[in-house]
């Protein structure tokens, strides 16, 4: 039997898109999560942290308002 595929959850929008650059909101996941979400680590996400990204999300509907034309909404199946 093969193992079962665990979910991976966007950690700024929470979609579960499975890793990389998430398509709904465009937050690269580099590993940041809850415990260090207030740093900038600078590479893919430049100068935002996750915190910041979030709020952006809320607001914008993308990491930052520059992607806003580069996201889409979440399909049934990546809905939080």
């Amino acid at each position: 039997m093969g193992e079962l595929e665990v979910p991976v959850v966007c950690p700024c929008c929470a979609s579960l898109t499975g890793g990389g650059t998430c398509p709904i909101c465009f937050w690269t996941d580099d590993g940041q999560g809850d415990t260090d979400a207030d740093v900038v680590r600078g590479g893919p996400n430049g100068d935002l942290s996750l915190t910041h990204a979030r709020l952006n999300f809320a607001v914008y509907g993308a990491s930052h308002p520059r992607y806003q034309d580069m996201v889409r909404p979440p399909r049934p199946d990546e809905r939080p």
